[in-house]
């Protein structure tokens, strides 16, 4: 046994993907597509999606909310995971990335499943809870402007039902957050987002270290 998380190199990394990705045409040709964009590192891994979509299956989520979409791989994932009734709110404000998202999922036969919200997902969330739709949903994930991690975070969880889970990406932060000469706002956000979480007694946490650092937060 290891008494660390493995570092995995590009010969084991690729075993990994060998032994676990069960791939999909259309996920596929999303990370192909995305890769030739600019903002290509803001997609989540391919290993990461995966256990996303495992997740949403073993929580038997039925209805879904996403901060923070792109080019919609992880709103793909989650779909795919979810039975023909369930829905996702994806929060986002960019016309041109969820565009393309909406080509995928069109391709991929679920776009019925997804109820795209281009506003200020602060906005969009606090709309939902006018709505009444706190504790109303299994599972949240977090992936967007790093500053709105803490309002992201403390709206969802009211949106959350007891025991659903919420998920935070890039906790991690391509290892800035332990850089003492990184002092930018993005990552004295993800620091501070991060101790707010580990001192929150309203949930059960795990940092799981992949892709950029996942936090999973189970409301208690």
């Amino acid at each position: 046994m290891s008494p660390r998380t493995l570092t995995l190199n590009d010969e084991l990394y690729r075993y990994l993907l060998s032994i676990s990705l069960r791939d999909t045409a259309v996920l596929e040709e999303l990370r192909r597509h995305t890769a030739q964009l600019p903002e290509a590192r803001m997609q989540i891994s391919p290993e990461q999606g995966q256990f996303l979509h495992w997740l949403v299956g073993t929580l038997g989520a039925r209805r879904t909310l996403e901060i923070g979409v792109f080019t919609g791989y992880s709103t793909l994932v989650t779909a795919l995971a979810l039975p023909d009734d369930g829905r996702i709110v994806a929060c986002d404000i960019s016309i041109d990335y969820t565009e393309i998202a909406r080509r995928y999922w069109e391709r991929a036969g679920v776009a019925q499943r997804i109820d795209l919200r281009l506003a200020d997902a602060r906005q969009t969330l606090r709309q939902l809870l006018a709505e009444g739709a706190a504790g109303s949903f299994d599972f949240v994930f977090i992936d967007a402007d790093k500053e709105n991690y803490p309002a992201y975070f403390d709206t969802a969880l009211q949106l959350l039902r007891v025991g659903g889970v919420i998920a935070v990406d890039n906790v991690l932060w391509s290892g800035r957050v332990i850089d003492p000469n990184c002092t930018d706002r993005a990552t004295a956000s993800v620091r501070e987002f991060n101790q707010r979480v580990f001192a929150d007694s309203r949930v059960a946490i795990s940092v799981v270290p992949i892709g950029d650092g996942l936090t999973l937060a189970r409301k208690l």
